[in-house]
């Protein structure tokens, strides 16, 4: 199983969930393991890997969290549905965003916590699985809302939340 981080929330108290980016995630495990990886994706339940060598190796992500990229945009997207690590490039990177979270039943999840993309113009989410959310991103005045869920069947990478 992969170690993930777990950010608090802005009252102080701890959440069961948290944010990273899954490559700064692995990147103790990968080199551990003395590679370097040249692609990979990453599926409802799984992190695959392919080494410089061709190898591939698929990792157990958390069995409670989702891992969701959401790459915001104003002009330009890509289609995707599993998010590649190396393959999938956002429009707006390293950029700030303002990123709020409700479940389906109206309780907030992350409220309008202050989030950079990265340098892949993705900004990486850890969710509890099997739920339905509502996705508020806003940045420089422009907003997008979507609702996003987190279960076995859906996608990783969600490159359809554009800014207006």
């Amino acid at each position: 199983m992969l170690k993930r981080t777990v950010l608090g929330r802005a009252d102080g108290t701890a959440q069961s969930w948290g944010h990273t980016s899954i490559a700064e995630m692995h990147f103790d495990l990968i080199t551990q393991e003395s590679h370097c990886f040249s692609c990979g994706s990453v599926k409802s339940r799984e992190l695959i890997v392919t080494g410089e060598d061709q190898k591939t190796t698929t990792y157990d992500l958390p069995k409670d969290d989702f891992f969701l990229s959401i790459a915001p945009y104003i002009e330009h997207t890509h289609p995707c549905a599993t998010h590649s690590l190396t393959g999938c490039q956002g429009e707006l990177a390293d950029e700030e965003f303002s990123v709020t979270i409700d479940d389906s039943e109206g309780n907030t999840v992350m409220d309008t916590t202050l989030m950079k993309s990265q340098s892949n113009g993705f900004i990486d989410l850890w969710l509890p699985r099997d739920q339905t959310y509502r996705v508020t991103v806003e940045h420089e005045g422009r907003q997008s809302e979507a609702e996003l869920s987190t279960f076995e069947s859906d996608d990783t990478c969600v490159t359809t939340m554009q800014l207006s």
